[in-house]
């Protein structure tokens, strides 16, 4: 089995690199601890409804994942967020307040929606209009999100729209997040233009310049008809017969001469092309014996806990339908939810008619003993939160809990340095291969654009 590759690890990651190695004429051996494949993408179906228990879309503007659905088949399915709703509120004071209409995460771009907007104090709306006379940064120096942020706008931005932004895809806090890794399209915009606003403005000229004058920016968000699970299925389909699955947890690996050696239950298996795609965390036990300094590094990638609470009503337990994509609670406000979805406003062909469903968020690095506290405990705190902020007194007609522990990788300030480490160690291992929201990012399309770079680098190294 020397010469077939080993992949510890079956979800997006694992699965991508697969995948592109079978289209490489490979046999991959998968192997997975859990039950099901696809990792944190899971797609349930309760009384017509389509639930996503973790991530529910993907940035259209990153192409790996069209590329993937495109050669899966699956293009006819792609479905994008109805962005002619797309109105997301902020609790402030108690109240649900309209995030201003052309801001750019935490860059505006439209003066009235800034100057009309009861988010932010004037002070702040003073600073973001000043902000467009600053000039060219050349500062190299990795710092946090809060900095950076609070440096232009000062802190109520930070806590009204960085933190509650952030929280819903990292589950982290921007005092530790690095600017550098989570936002490094506004650290090459300060250094190339000064102003972000100045600079998301220009790019976006640039973008619509390339694109036509008649034709529409995509989408921001994307999507399957069906669910994301239909990309697992379909990937699932498509290397069945091509790639040994087995449903085992690794227990270590060692490193003889040219070849890795895998524990898995009482057997040893034997491979010189080895792909981790689990999380930093576990690759760190897993590699501990073939590179000490490399699994320390990994060792040192944070993760945050994630919750999703999906709650279905009758509309008519609602005196008008809610409003917009849904709600984000700063922690300055928060108890339990980080955020609300209205499913069916956000994407079309989820929620039939007559049914709402709220996708809560939960968890994060300030609220993990979420996860540990039981269903009913759970979805009463929701059910209370509900009521008070968007006035859904009725009780649902079902509910799906997911909990996922240790899940959402935390790129902390320095996180540049540590990976150019962990890179160059990985390299200095012949047939040594990561994959997965570690490193050059925590999306879907970035988990596959990895997955598909290791399957490719393996293939080149067959054929060589």
């Amino acid at each position: 089995m020397a010469n077939s590759p080993v992949i510890i690890g079956a979800g997006i990651s694992g699965l991508s690199t697969a995948y592109y190695l079978t289209k490489g004429a490979l046999r991959p051996t998968i192997m997975e601890s859990r039950p099901r494949m696809g990792g944190v993408i899971q797609t349930d179906r309760v009384q017509g409804c389509t639930l996503e228990a973790g991530p529910d879309s993907f940035l259209s503007i990153k192409p790996a994942a069209f590329e993937l659905i495109r050669d899966l088949g699956l293009s006819g399915q792609v479905i994008g967020s109805n962005d002619h709703l797309r109105v997301t509120f902020v609790r402030r004071r108690g109240k649900l307040v309209p995030l201003p209409d052309g801001l750019m995460m935490m860059v505006p771009t439209k003066i009235m929606p800034l100057v009309t907007t009861e988010l932010l104090s004037w002070p702040t709306k003073l600073r973001m209009g000043l902000e467009l006379l600053r000039l060219p940064s050349r500062n190299s120096q990795d710092r946090s999100v809060s900095d950076f942020i609070a440096g232009r706008y000062g802190q109520e931005t930070v806590d009204y729209l960085a933190e509650p932004l952030l929280s819903g895809i990292y589950g982290g806090d921007p005092g530790a997040l690095s600017v550098g890794s989570v936002l490094p399209r506004f650290v090459e915009l300060a250094k190339k233009y000064g102003s972000l606003t100045r600079g998301v403005l220009a790019e976006r000229a640039i973008a619509a310049k390339k694109r036509g004058a008649n034709t529409a920016p995509p989408p921001l968000f994307s999507t399957l008809k069906g669910g994301l699970g239909q990309m697992v299925d379909a990937l699932s389909a498509a290397i069945r017969g091509k790639a040994q699955m087995w449903q085992t947890r690794v227990q270590r690996v060692e490193r003889k001469g040219a070849e890795f050696r895998v524990k898995v239950d009482k057997d040893w298996v034997t491979t010189d092309r080895l792909v981790v795609a689990c999380e930093a965390h576990s690759a760190a036990t897993l590699l501990a014996g073939v590179d000490p300094r490399l699994a320390e590094l990994l060792g040192t990638v944070d993760y945050s806990s994630a919750m999703t609470v999906a709650l279905g009503f009758d509309a008519a337990d609602f005196a008008a339908p809610p409003v917009g994509f849904g709600f984000l609670v700063p922690k300055k406000e928060r108890r339990r939810v980080m955020a609300c979805t209205w499913v069916g406003t956000k994407f079309s062909y989820r929620v039939p008619e007559g049914k709402i469903v709220a996708r809560c968020s939960l968890g994060g690095t300030s609220d993990a003993g979420a996860l540990e506290e039981s269903d009913e405990a759970i979805i009463a705190a929701v059910l209370s939160e509900l009521r008070e902020i968007a006035g859904v007194t009725a009780q649902p007609k079902f509910t799906r809990i997911a909990r996922w522990p240790k899940s959402m990788a935390q790129y902390t300030v320095g996180h540049a340095v540590r990976l150019a480490e962990i890179q160059a160690r990985t390299a200095a291992i012949p047939g040594l291969y990561l994959a997965g929201n570690a490193y050059t990012g925590i999306g879907i399309p970035d988990c596959i654009r990895m997955g598909r770079a290791a399957a490719d680098a393996i293939v080149k190294s067959v054929k060589a």
